[in-house]
């Protein structure tokens, strides 16, 4: 996710990093270079004028903090500016529980609205809403197919047109259905075009007009930058748009749209769409975006995942087990399919504040690493795992062969396993220079098969 645009302004930063103090000269000089990775990144012009002369008037102008060297004040001067162009603050759904909420998707065609319509309908419900799937496209071949193979997927209703081919009466519908059967979240998934036409929008205010939406969300594909941000202000002036959803943003290497799409519209982003899987959908965060994009992680995103697949009960089992020294290839194997469930090593890595500047950090533990050290671990016996000493040379071999994996990994994996106890155990010790011990051959320690 912004891979290009985080390179090119981690470069620019280095020109200010080693200066003394912040002048009109290096403050010029990394701007020109931020000015260039923008430009690059697709990002409208307009708000790379704004965005780099703010940055010039706040560093020029600003107490120099006595925490920060200049280095990282500039830094923080332009991650500040990042945040107000992504949105300042996250904005969520205008939903009341005490009434039916109608949420209508627009957009061209392509940009992932049914898609988007499931992941929003499975989000709602994890929150303990009860959504109900609508399909309002009756023209492109296959969509309300589609819809229903969605529908099926996250375990949602849906709404059986049956032969109405009429988008306006399929709403109407569907919102009494919608009430008479208790649901309190209505998604509209309407037609798309693969361009803006007179039809398309006569048809969508129609449909607005009739059922009176409490959100109108315009869904994007990042990817088609600039050009995704012209269509989204073409239909915020024929609609009264509350929002945006950003599709495919785990693809997006530049960002333009992400960067652009709030300032052309004036309307917030709410959700990003960062995978294929239908749980790869999250709330849109300025703070933790502009973070990203400047390498500094996400840590709250990467704890909020974590929380939502680690059990409470098992995490204090394990934390006792650790400061016992009685952590298990059984445990490890559990924690590592506890990771698979939070996304690919990629993103996590993503997440964690400093990986972006390691080089090739994904690629020291990726997923066939991961899926490898499982399969190693699946191939011992319930002994073998709960008592790593007993695994002998023989045991190795058999080991190998039942995983498919080389002897050399599964020895590797034993030793790296081992380390890893010894430094668990002294992360668990209260004392501060126990941890510091830890954290130090923490940073010396290879990952397995490295």
């Amino acid at each position: 996710m912004f891979e290009q645009l985080t390179d090119k302004l981690n470069h620019a930063f280095r020109t200010i990093r080693g200066a003394a103090r912040l002048t009109e000269k290096n403050v010029s000089d990394a701007l020109k270079e931020i000015r260039m990775a923008l430009l690059e990144a697709d990002v409208n012009y307009k708000i790379v004028k704004e965005f780099t002369a703010s940055i010039k008037e706040t560093a020029l102008g600003m107490d120099v903090s006595k925490a920060l060297n200049p280095g990282q004040q500039f830094v923080k001067v332009v991650h500040d500016e990042l945040v107000k162009i992504l949105g300042a603050k996250a904005e969520d759904l205008v939903i009341d529980s005490k009434k039916l909420n109608i949420i209508m998707l627009v957009g061209l065609q392509g940009s992932g609205k049914t898609t988007s319509a499931g992941k929003l309908a499975m989000l709602l419900k994890k929150k303990g809403w009860f959504p109900f799937l609508v399909p309002a496209d009756v023209y492109r071949p296959a969509a309300i197919d589609q819809l229903k193979v969605v529908a099926e997927a996250v375990n949602v209703p849906i709404f059986e047109a049956g032969d109405d081919r009429n988008p306006v009466s399929i709403a109407k519908r569907a919102v009494k259905e919608a009430e008479g059967r208790g649901m309190n979240v209505v998604i509209l998934d309407t037609a798309g075009r693969l361009h803006i036409d007179e039809e398309l929008m006569q048809e969508l205010k129609n449909i607005n007009r009739a059922v009176s939406p409490t959100e109108i969300l315009f869904t994007i594909d990042s990817m088609t930058g600039q050009d995704a941000v012209k269509s989204a202000a073409a239909f915020g002036s024929e609609l009264d748009l509350t929002g945006v959803i950003l599709t495919k943003l785990d693809g997006d290497a530049r960002g333009g749209a992400a960067l652009s799409v709030k300032y052309v519209t004036g309307k917030p982003i709410k959700f990003v769409g960062v995978g294929e899987k239908y749980d790869e959908f999250e709330p849109f965060y300025p703070d933790r975006m502009a973070s990203r994009i400047l390498g500094m992680g996400d840590m709250l995103s990467l704890i909020e995942k974590a929380q939502d697949v680690v059990d409470e009960k098992e995490a204090e089992q394990l934390q006792k087990k650790i400061a016992k020294n009685q952590f298990t290839l059984e445990d490890f194997r559990k924690q590592l399919v506890q990771i698979k469930k939070m996304g690919s090593m990629e993103k996590i890595l993503s997440m964690v504040p400093g990986m972006s500047q390691v080089k090739n950090a994904s690629k020291l533990m990726d997923d066939k690493k991961m899926i490898h050290m499982e399969a190693i671990i699946n191939s011992m016996t319930p002994r073998e795992r709960e008592n790593h000493i007993i695994i002998n040379g023989k045991r190795r071999r058999r080991i190998a062969r039942g995983s498919g994996r080389p002897v050399q990994e599964v020895n590797a994996l034993l030793k790296q396993f081992v380390k890893m106890r010894k430094m668990m155990k002294q992360l668990s010790n209260p004392s501060v220079l126990g941890k510091m011990k830890a954290m130090k051959k923490m940073r010396n320690m290879n990952l397995p098969f490295q």
